[in-house]
């Protein structure tokens, strides 16, 4: 008999984010593979003026319940109405043996709750930068001090790195916790059967500051300017006009490629015709763009921040110990001048074992198997 699992997490895509929180949605759907998994999410809106409304749907083959609230600019108020979001929507829902709940912000006290009214035991799986050891100093207190009361309510935390799990324990989280990693669907990411015909650099991000889409530009421009050959795709759910009018100025619409929000398969399909992925983050946990990478038979470059190392084999591409501009030119130049070339295969398998919905899934039910013992 499966067990009943119910996913809950602080972010997680909907309407008015399509794009927020879609790692949890892949842990879901890992999860699904042998558990009987329901989703269910809540989210403020400005914009409806009904207290509720209820988006009850079948994504991916999983019962996916999303409670939109009628959002107030008061946030004790919003937290109350966000609470009985989550108990109305539990209320349509199978009731489960566990909740795997997500990202330690006061949203998951409706974890804490089912504990304590209803006896379920919760886990928590962790992805959130926040309460990274470096960014907690800018971090609010009582963030920090809700995500270590809920976080020592949980039966277990599983970050998705040894990085993220060591800020955890120094935030006085004492809960027992295991590294799971993000998951990458290996079925949608895979390696191109036919080469590129001219080397192509890729990086898709949100295109916040932290990722330094611009930056990432600049070089690609000026490599480009000193006469080197290759293609460049750059974009993703942020806004691109910035990127698109240095573009334009250089008048390099021909190499370089800025597109705007993608969905998987699109991002699928433009990793499998890239050769080279980069990621120029000043902080990072476990990012699923590197795993999908790998899954693409694809190298990367990335700067060697957050649990990025814990995941980067040798020769599967290179790290910068800085995120400087002039490293990055020295990087991408190795990969274009480079004449070995690791095949993709190798990084295909890597992909496989590691971050496969069928080695996460295996990973969750042990641990699953573990608490309804």
């Amino acid at each position: 008999m499966k067990h009943k699992v119910l996913f809950i997490s602080s972010w997680f895509p909907n309407k008015l984010e399509p794009t927020n929180g879609n790692f949890v949605q892949r842990h879901a759907e890992a999860a699904s593979l042998i558990c009987d998994v329901e989703i269910l999410h809540a989210i403020g809106n400005f914009q409806q003026s009904e207290k509720f409304i209820f988006d009850d749907q079948i994504i991916n083959n999983i019962r996916t319940l999303i409670v939109y609230y009628k959002n107030s600019k008061n946030p004790l108020q919003n937290f109350y109405r966000r609470m009985t979001a989550y108990k109305k929507g539990f209320g349509q829902l199978k009731y489960p043996s566990l909740v795997h709940a997500n990202v330690l912000h006061n949203s998951m006290f409706f974890a804490v709750y089912l504990k304590k009214k209803f006896k379920i035991p919760f886990i928590v799986t962790e992805h959130w930068s926040a309460l990274k050891t470096q960014n907690q100093h800018k971090t609010s207190y009582s963030t920090k001090l809700i995500a270590k009361i809920i976080g020592n309510q949980a039966y277990k935390i599983l970050p998705v790195s040894e990085n993220l799990q060591s800020s955890l324990e120094k935030l006085g989280i004492r809960t027992e916790m295991k590294v799971i990693p993000n998951v990458v669907n290996t079925n949608l990411f895979f390696p191109a059967k036919i080469s590129t015909e001219k080397f192509t650099f890729i990086h898709v991000s949100n295109l916040t500051d932290n990722k330094s889409p611009d930056k990432i530009l600049k070089v690609a421009i000026k490599l480009l300017r000193d006469g080197y050959s290759f293609n460049m795709q750059i974009g993703g759910d942020g806004d691109i006009s910035e990127l698109q009018d240095m573009v334009k100025k250089e008048k390099l619409e021909s190499v370089i490629e800025v597109f705007g929000i993608q969905i998987l398969p699109q991002i699928a399909d433009r990793m499998r015709n890239s050769d080279c992925f980069i990621l120029f983050s000043d902080y990072e946990n476990q990012p699923c763009v590197i795993a999908e990478s790998f899954a693409s038979g694809i190298r990367v470059i990335s700067t060697n921040v957050g649990g990025i190392p814990e995941f980067f084999p040798d020769d599967f591409g290179i790290l910068l110990e800085n995120k400087e501009e002039d490293l990055l030119e020295e990087a991408m130049l190795k990969m274009l001048m480079s004449e070995k070339k690791i095949d993709p295969l190798i990084l295909r398998m890597y992909a496989e074992k590691t971050f496969s919905q069928e080695t996460i899934s295996e990973k969750f039910l042990k641990i699953y198997s573990e608490i309804l013992k």
